[in-house]
């Protein structure tokens, strides 16, 4: 009876052993496709980073020799940055977070196959190039939200290549996946990377894909810490002895923000109305996009230089400087280029510009009510939380971006605080974000093409 019960026993092992080895070899087949995903996102992210860095510094530099040049290069940049969208990737324009958004519902049966000309190869390539001349032209736009329709366009071609006996993975979750290893990469920020996946893209339970997704986002930002270094997108703020009472004037910039925010969503989505309605021809196109970035050029060339570009140099100076105050009119400088750049029909992000459109308001209501550099400094980051979320309806995915750009994990509820006051006073302007309705609309287009 014992050797009965020993050979049992053994066999049983046996079966578990092979079990297990199956269920590893499974689950380390499913894993390798996030790994090079993420490792190609944080590569390809760094990249970007610098070139987009340095189309700033050749504005800069440009202008800098002879600001009169603003006059050509702008027209010249904006009408370049749309015609290489319209003519090669009509996908690649904008953020490219609505693009992701829509790409994720069609990651089904029956409309899986219409992806391809959201997230592709073709898509990348235009997506830097059309930015980063935006940029040289004086466009306020960013490059994080291109890189998330960058990094979800590496993820689905990794899986697109995957041979045909390897195990299916899930186009959506591939995708949602590549979108926060995208965000990781590009603000270095792996928790908001999480958080936006969740927050924006997933709407449902992540439990299926959670150890994919964190492993994800974990291997894009050591890869781009491999090629950039370890670094904060912002810096070290001080936020030292400051009172609770700074929480009113953060419950007030939060407000101002947020409906701010929400007038500017409403505003360019009604601006891309108007030029559909009435700018049929590409000659039509090109008049308004001359016609916007003079507009720009004179601003920044009588007024105030701070129209330009994505503004991350004034989210310095006001956190990391003693000249913390702008001027009155500069957060309206910035929604004005944002509006007027993210509407041309290139591509660039409004991420980084949101930030910095929040962070002058901040900076501006501080200095009015004369508090000291490190509440102003709490305020600003508020606001920058805040704007982001009137934009993006997203505050946990605002707040800790933030939060992680400068490590100021002692203000999470500061910073929490804003999104939250942000969220519900951008409701009162519009009840819905710039990207839940762009997104509508690329679906419709993409539908209404089959």
């Amino acid at each position: 009876m014992l050797k009965i019960f020993t050979l049992i026993r053994r066999s049983l092992k046996k079966s578990f052993d092979n079990i297990r080895n199956e269920q590893l070899k499974y689950n380390l087949l499913q894993a390798i496709p996030f790994w090079i995903g993420s490792v190609i996102t944080g590569f390809v992210a760094v990249m970007y980073a610098k070139i987009f860095a340095w189309g700033e510094k050749l504005l800069e530099m440009i202008l800098h020799w002879h600001d009169w040049m603003i006059f050509i290069i702008a027209p010249i940049g904006f009408v370049l940055s749309w015609w290489l969208v319209k003519e090669f990737a009509p996908n690649a324009k904008g953020s490219g977070i609505p693009q992701v958004m829509a790409a994720v519902e069609l990651a089904n049966p029956k409309e899986h196959t219409k992806i391809r000309s959201l997230l592709s190869l073709k898509i990348i390539v235009f997506k830097i190039l059309s930015s980063v001349i935006l940029v040289i032209g004086g466009g306020a736009v960013g490059r994080e939200g291109p890189t998330i329709q960058i990094a979800g366009s590496v993820f689905r071609k990794v899986n697109e290549y995957l041979p045909h006996w390897w195990p299916k993975i899930s186009k959506k979750n591939m995708i949602m996946t590549g979108a926060a290893a995208g965000l990781a990469a590009a603000f270095n920020t792996p928790l908001g990377g999480i958080v936006f996946a969740v927050e924006e893209l997933s709407k449902t339970h992540i439990n299926y894909f959670k150890t994919a997704l964190f492993t994800a986002v974990i291997i894009a930002g050591l890869t781009a810490q491999t090629f950039a270094g370890s670094y904060l997108y912002l810096g070290y703020p001080k936020t030292n002895d400051v009172s609770l009472m700074v929480m009113f004037p953060i419950v007030l910039v939060a407000g101002i923000a947020g409906i701010m925010a929400s007038q500017l969503s409403v505003t360019m989505l009604k601006m891309n109305d108007w030029k559909k309605r009435n700018l049929k021809t590409d000659k039509s196109n090109v008049i308004f996009l001359v016609a916007c970035a003079l507009f720009i050029a004179s601003i920044a060339y009588f007024i105030n230089r701070e129209i330009l570009g994505s503004g991350k140099e004034i989210m310095e100076r006001v956190l990391f400087t003693q000249n913390k105050h702008e001027d009155w009119y500069v957060p309206i400088l910035r929604m004005l280029g944002p509006a007027l750049s993210f509407t041309s029909g290139g591509a660039g992000g409004i991420f980084a510009p949101a930030l910095t459109a929040g962070a002058s308001i901040g900076s501006v209501i501080s200095g009015a009510i004369h508090l000291t550099p490190n509440e102003s400094n709490v305020v600003i980051l508020g606001g920058m939380v805040a704007f982001l979320t009137g934009i993006t309806r997203a505050p946990f995915t605002s707040a800790i971006i933030v939060l992680e750009m400068t490590d100021r994990h002692s203000l999470i509820f500061h910073l929490m605080l804003a999104g939250m006051v942000s969220s519900i006073a951008s409701i009162l302007v519009s009840r819905h974000s710039l990207y839940d309705v762009i997104k509508v609309n690329f679906l419709a287009e993409i539908r209404k093409e089959d």
